[in-house]
């Protein structure tokens, strides 16, 4: 291994510790939050000492057969984990909840740098998985079972999970993305939902007129909204292969990001949408009570505003949803925002029983079925995904809209996945710097764009990466 190879591998792992929010369903509600506390002070000293089956949160009744660890943070992983075990007469499962996104992390980067304490698998977000492949922390599941679940998820879903021609994760749930919005207030001002941005403009310039609420928020602290928004415009923010781990390319400056960002800089400037960080209590208060008349994000967000208290009160049965407004109509291009996939560790005593597991985990009927039913994660297992159940279901939260057929689901399968970086949290906190500056009114959204991509040009390039 290189000076500069390794180099990169120490930059990765101090990036591994940081953590934007959970992105297959931020916090999503006090359940998941009690399911990370309820990990125990123990997990992660039970797991350094080895893969240590005798100390699983769930209870292995089949003892004869060989045992995966795997470190998970589900709301309903106990189900899930129990599930495939009841069905499986080759491996079971020992499943410990270590934390939720970063605190699970964080162990895991102190079992790569000890080079022990890790489990076989790991539930990792799709945007985090280049930052543990660099270290070769992660295997290529590929030749160990790959082309048996290939047809079971889309290409995009494959894709998010790759690298180069390498799959370092089985794909779980996702966050295809779409407009939410207050049928009151649309019908108020007698709004149609807008198929494109330039109508969702005027829609904005309208409501305020007639002295309506704020349309949206620009956010801050979603950096990755904006990301996904500048890829639905034609941005490729990166370009990287395993196979060149010291090279890498970084465009965030090119026109379509620098559209984007003027974009949303413009509405803020022109008062048609907030400023408020997203996520936290003023944030939601104003969900709540109709501050806004529209929350752009992800297939996730019913069960992540039904777990904050949004839809139970005075706003109940007023939210509907609509596909995202595209900035092309006659090229339209879906995105998504978060994601979760079951990856394989290096440190996996037996990588080929490892990849049977995380590709098993989460793929029988009972447990997508209790995932979705409960708006735990929108499924990206096609089974599921295209299942007449699902593409049908009547969403309490949307007051009985088949948001899944209308929305969701149409918006999963055109989805065609994108390339993430090894430093990812370093350009999404770049990002965040930067529209903080967009909203105080100190800089443009074009400046943005060129400040981001010298700021993370120049980080690369310490870093040790070849930028081209």
């Amino acid at each position: 291994m290189s000076t500069k190879t390794k180099k990169l591998f120490a930059t990765a792992a101090t990036l591994a510790a940081a953590c934007v929010l959970p992105a297959c369903s931020p916090d999503a509600g006090s359940q998941s939050s009690a399911s990370a506390t309820n990990a125990g002070g123990d997990t992660a000293g039970n797991n350094a000492a080895g893969n240590n089956a005798s100390n699983c949160t769930n209870t292995i009744t089949k003892k004869d057969l060989p045992v995966v660890t795997f470190w998970g943070w589900y709301p309903n992983m106990q189900l899930v984990v129990d599930n495939f075990n009841k069905q499986n007469n080759e491996v079971q499962v020992c499943w410990t909840n270590v934390g939720q996104g970063g605190d699970e992390y964080d162990k895991f980067q102190t079992a790569i740098s000890a080079g022990t304490g890790a489990p076989d698998v790991i539930m990792i977000e799709a945007d985090r998985i280049p930052t543990f492949q660099i270290q070769k922390a992660l295997v290529d599941i590929k030749n160990y079972g790959f082309d048996a679940v290939k047809a079971n998820y889309s290409e995009g879903a494959w894709k998010d999970v790759s690298i180069g021609g390498a799959v370092y994760g089985v794909p779980v749930d996702g966050g295809p993305m779409a407009m939410i919005y207050r049928k009151d207030v649309f019908d108020k001002y007698k709004i149609t939902p807008p198929k494109t941005w330039a109508e969702y403009e005027q829609a904005a310039q309208k409501v305020k007129d007639a002295g309506g609420p704020l349309f949206g928020d620009l956010g801050a602290n979603v950096p990755a909204v904006m990301m996904a928004l500048q890829i639905q415009k034609g941005a490729s923010p990166y370009t990287y292969d395993p196979a060149q781990p010291e090279t890498i390319g970084i465009a965030l400056n090119d026109q379509a990001s620098k559209d984007v960002l003027d974009y949303w800089g413009n509405l803020a400037k022109k008062g048609l949408v907030g400023t408020q960080d997203q996520f936290t209590p003023e944030y939601i208060a104003g969900v709540v009570n109709g501050k806004y008349a529209t929350y752009i994000s992800a297939a996730w967000a019913p069960g992540y505003l039904t777990g904050a208290g949004v839809g139970k009160g005075k706003d109940t049965g007023k939210w509907a949803v609509a596909p995202l407004p595209q900035w092309d109509p006659a090229n339209p291009v879906q995105v998504n925002w978060g994601g979760s996939a079951f990856s394989v560790t290096s440190q996996a005593k037996n990588p080929e029983l490892a990849a049977k597991v995380a590709y098993g985990l989460y793929a029988d009927d009972e447990s997508l079925t209790d995932g979705w039913t409960n708006q735990i994660i929108f499924p990206l297992n096609l089974k599921a995904l295209n299942s007449p159940d699902f593409v049908n279901l009547k969403v309490k939260f949307f007051d009985g809209q088949q948001a899944n057929k209308e929305v969701y689901v149409p918006a999963a399968n055109a989805y065609t996945g994108m390339t993430y970086a090894p430093f990812g949290q370093y350009y999404f906190d770049a990002m965040t710097k930067q529209i903080s500056a967009v909203i105080d009114g100190s800089i443009t959204g074009a400046q943005a764009a060129d400040r981001i991509q010298e700021d993370v040009v120049n980080y690369a390039k310490e870093q040790g990466f070849t930028v081209k």
